[in-house]
């Protein structure tokens, strides 16, 4: 059983106007989903994607303003940086059935090596670029920052991996219901979060595909809060 490549893409951000407005004025991204972060209601999760909700083409953020000012402007082939390559390759390639395809020499930075895993037919939006620098400091949470990393599995492949972290005695969030997906969370060694998030049932699940992002949305189990929920969030 594979994973089929990038998912998702989730990082922090300080000003939820400023963001809109840079993805989808300046990038020409859609927000195609307006919701909450189900685990905070009281912060925005954000999800810009292409014209549909297509499963991978989605960059998310959850708006935390009181996070420092700086914050990513793009989202480019999926890369983590970890300080030992050893722990991690053994996770991605025993338990997250991923394989190395190549590596490299980074181009900014002579001394680092770059190695490449492929997943699913591979191609750009299934490759996970990791990097070794074990000479910088850990990352810190905050606007700018990226939260996890999702990698896709078709619906019907959910309960697999499921079973297999189970299995395995990985320590796993079990299984989590976003409504527009369902997801499941691992830390690989070097601490980095992972996601395996499903294609489905996607963002159309609850609003007309023309109307996407267009109104708050919370999921189901969410939405007798609503009018306090909305009370807490700032318009965007």
């Amino acid at each position: 059983m594979q994973l089929h490549g990038i998912h998702h893409l989730t990082a922090v951000s300080a000003d939820a106007r400023g963001n809109h407005d840079f993805y989808t004025r300046v990038l020409g991204m859609r927000l195609v989903k307006k919701t909450v972060n189900q685990d905070d209601v009281s912060a925005y999760h954000l999800f810009y994607a292409d014209g549909v909700g297509s499963p991978g083409s989605d960059f998310t953020f959850f708006d935390w303003p009181l996070a420092p000012a700086h914050q990513i402007r793009g989202l480019g082939p999926i890369t983590i940086s970890v300080p030992d390559l050893a722990p991690s390759d053994r996770f991605l390639t025993e338990v997250m059935a991923m394989r190395r395809a190549r590596s490299f020499t980074a181009p900014d930075a002579p001394g680092v090596t770059v190695q490449v895993y492929k997943m699913g037919e591979g191609g750009p939006a299934a490759e996970l670029h990791v990097r070794v620098e074990p000479d910088l400091p850990a990352a810190q949470p905050g606007a700018g920052g990226v939260h996890h990393v999702a990698f896709r599995v078709r619906d019907e492949e959910y309960d697999y991996w499921v079973d297999r972290l189970q299995q395995l005695r990985i320590r796993s969030s079990g299984p989590v219901d976003r409504f527009w997906f369902r997801s499941l969370y691992t830390r690989e060694p070097n601490g980095i979060l992972y996601e395996i998030a499903t294609d489905g049932p996607g963002f159309a699940a609850d609003e007309p595909l023309d109307a996407l992002g267009e109104r708050l949305v919370l999921p189901p189990f969410l939405e007798p809060r609503r009018a306090a929920i909305e009370r807490g969030l700032k318009p965007i």
